[in-house]
């Protein structure tokens, strides 16, 4: 299926930059419905999604969101590429590795928007013995769903420590990111890997009756990830992120993405950027992850330039994102 959009009212779908309107209002056009592919239940691209869908409908009636559970990063791609899907959430890793052809051949799908920084971490009962990464050698480590990045993301921090994932841990894939929480807090595992601010999975370990301690790379530790693997970043999780945080936490990771499939038109992609950056403010209110979702965040996360979307550098053009 190469057109995943579904047209509702009428022939002319597509949106002239003279007919739009500023400030994130609705830019009148004949309807369309735009697929959204997520992750699975309980993980942060489930959150997210709503809430963008909730955000972007409001703003713009007439060019529905629908979000849709997928098992994650792993299976948009592949859906993105056969034009089942229109968008979808793509974390950094996962992203890097498509568009870099690493393991396949490279991806042409475009950025729409960059959402939100993945700083990686475990997190452990408060009450664990569990100080640092190289205390959870050899402990069972639930490392994110089957097919979402967080696995990914925990292979590169966990190689540039001179690490295997599958050798050095009891490595534990779930069916669904939700399942995490709970296993840590009965004892199933020790930790819990997971990324970004405002995650749910480590909300729900920090809301739980035992509490939650934060186990990140330590600053040397960073160090030595990113002479190994520099495409990560270093990235700070602000202290209040969680339950009972009340430190910052520096850490390492990547923006995950909301990615296009290749032959998304421009004046679509175009009018979704426009409602996108329209509405910042109200979205960033809406929701605590949403405030990093904005123009200047996706160029500066973006790999390279031509990979952001022609639509939305017309845009960023017109707003002076971009010359």
């Amino acid at each position: 299926m190469r057109f995943a959009i579904t047209v509702l009212l009428g022939a002319a779908l597509l949106v002239s930059p003279a007919a739009a309107q500023t400030g994130g209002n609705a830019i009148p056009t004949t309807g369309l419905t735009i697929s959204l592919g997520t992750a699975t239940p309980g993980g942060g691209f489930p959150l997210y999604g709503n809430a963008f869908a909730q955000a972007m409908n409001a703003a713009d009636p007439q060019a529905i969101i629908a979000p849709r559970n997928t098992k994650g990063s792993n299976e948009n791609i592949p859906l993105l590429e056969k034009g089942a899907l229109d968008l979808a959430l793509v974390a950094g890793e996962p992203a890097y590795e498509a568009f870099a052809g690493i393991g396949r051949a490279p991806v042409r799908l475009k950025i729409l928007t960059a959402i939100y920084s993945n700083p990686g971490m475990f997190v452990v009962r408060a009450d664990s013995p569990y100080k640092t990464i190289r205390d959870l050698v050899g402990q069972p480590v639930a490392f994110g769903a089957k097919a979402s990045g967080l696995p990914i993301l925990a292979r590169y921090v966990l190689d540039g420590l001179g690490l295997k994932q599958d050798e050095d841990f009891k490595a534990i894939y779930l069916d669904r990111a939700g399942d995490g929480p709970a296993m840590v807090e009965d004892g199933r595992v020790a930790a819990l890997w997971g990324a970004g601010i405002g995650w749910p999975g480590f909300a729900a370990v920090a809301s739980s009756g035992s509490g939650a301690r934060f186990i990140a790379p330590s600053a040397e530790e960073i160090t030595r990830i990113r002479a190994k693997h520099a495409f990560l970043k270093p990235l700070t999780v602000p202290a209040g992120s969680y339950p009972n945080q009340s430190e910052p936490i520096a850490s390492l990771g990547s923006w995950s993405f909301v990615l296009t499939r290749e032959d998304l038109p421009d004046d679509i992609a175009y009018r979704l950027a426009k409602t996108l950056h329209g509405i910042e403010p109200a979205f960033c209110k809406q929701l605590a992850q949403a405030c990093e979702t904005t123009a200047a965040n996706t160029v500066a996360a973006a790999p390279k330039p031509e990979l952001i979307h022609p639509g939305v550098m017309k845009y960023f053009r017109e707003i002076g994102v971009v010359k």
